[in-house]
């Protein structure tokens, strides 16, 4: 087949690690085949060692220019490909058939944008619906997503396939005691931390998260070991999210919070290594990565029991009510304090890692591709 694979979200988080990954596992797994990938040059070099089975064709327009709705379509009905896989959930006006479409969540459906007026809300809404309605097949992340784009998109479940997302490879790679040393040094921690890695959009429920550590601060302040605890925040800068900053201001624990913005994965993966528990009390996700990936290092993990949450964790965290914040302090104190239970989800965390793989992955984005383009436009 000659495949076709945009690839102008490379080089981010959340897609950007979704379309590495799969790219290198297809790599791996499918050799037979041809791949082009459109994109910009800066994205191209995220993919140094594919193979000669892979080329670039060039197109730099952003991927949400409203330009590109336009022309992106023709630009790729000229290249001839059997099959053409958008690998997020935004497919421009008359992209050509046969082509698959990737949804990771309905974030933009369950929560719209504050800063966008009602007409423009509308539009987006419908863009969305037409670009998965009109593709061959829909690749959703999870069994939860896919009940979501059915129920709430009207979108045909037969024509919607779930394949799990896993760990990105370089993420989950151990971390040496000396890289520890250095980039705790650097960043001035040397006391335990709770550690929360994502986004600070509503969804992401991050104002209850801090209300829920400061109930544990509060209740451990004369802990032997724990009574220095801090919490660390890891993705957005918290310029553009005041509510979050109003919550440490009222919670008044300012001095045990460490907002750092987004960080290199070689320092987001010491942290995962380093925290004594991972907090991520979510309302909504797709598939939910980051309590995988501190699991990748053997860090226990509270988590919501809501969405696709207890799919994605199975039995290796502890879940909790994501609107309680009393319920999520019971369960951020709960692995704090009992370490049994620590070893025991230490344990199960691994297991429940290793049942996610990309080469799994893609596998069955090949079957799909293979059915897509047998399928015809």
């Amino acid at each position: 087949m000659l495949v076709g694979v945009d690839i102008r979200r490379a080089g981010g988080f959340g897609v950007g690690t979704y379309v590495k990954n799969l790219l290198r596992s297809l790599a791996r797994i499918g050799p037979e085949n041809e791949y082009v990938l459109i994109g910009g040059k800066e994205h191209w070099e995220q993919f140094p060692d594919l193979g000669e089975n892979f080329r670039l064709e060039l197109y730099e327009r952003p991927w949400d220019s409203p330009r590109s709705h336009v022309e992106y379509g023709f630009f790729i009905r000229r290249l001839g490909l059997n099959v053409f896989h958008m690998p997020h959930r935004w497919v421009p006006l008359f992209t050509p058939g046969p082509y698959i479409a990737t949804l990771h969540d309905l974030n933009n459906v369950f929560f719209p944008r504050e800063d966008t007026s009602p007409t423009r809300e509308r539009l987006r809404s419908s863009l969305l619906r037409r670009g998965l309605q009109r593709a061959s097949q829909i690749i959703t992340v999870s069994e939860a997503t896919k009940r979501d784009a059915v129920k709430h998109l009207g979108l045909p479940a037969e024509r919607i396939s779930v394949v799990y997302d896993a760990v990105d490879d370089e993420l989950a790679q151990p971390v040496s005691e000396s890289e520890r040393t250095r980039t705790l040094a650097r960043y001035s921690i040397d006391d335990p931390f709770v550690l929360y890695t994502g986004r600070m959009q509503p969804q992401k429920n991050v104002p209850r998260l801090i209300e829920a550590f400061a109930v544990v601060k509060a209740q451990l302040e004369n802990h032997w070991k724990l009574h220095n605890l801090k919490l660390i925040l890891i993705g957005d800068e918290l310029s553009a999210f005041p509510g979050v900053r109003h919550s440490v201001m009222r919670s008044r624990i300012q001095s045990s919070v460490r907002f750092l913005g987004f960080v290199p994965t070689e320092t987001l993966r010491v942290f995962y290594d380093t925290a004594t528990a991972f907090l991520f009390p979510s309302l909504y996700e797709g598939f939910g990565l980051p309590p995988l990936e501190a699991m990748a290092h053997g860090t226990p993990v509270v988590t919501s029991s809501v969405s696709s949450l207890p799919e994605s964790v199975g039995e290796a965290a502890v879940l909790v009510n994501p609107e309680n914040v009393f319920d999520i302090a019971r369960g951020l104190r709960q692995i704090l304090l009992q370490d049994e239970q620590r070893e025991e989800l230490r344990r199960r965390g691994y297991e429940q890692v290793r049942g996610f793989s990309w080469d799994e992955a893609a596998r069955r984005v090949l079957e799909i591709y293979s059915q897509a383009a047998g399928g015809g436009a």
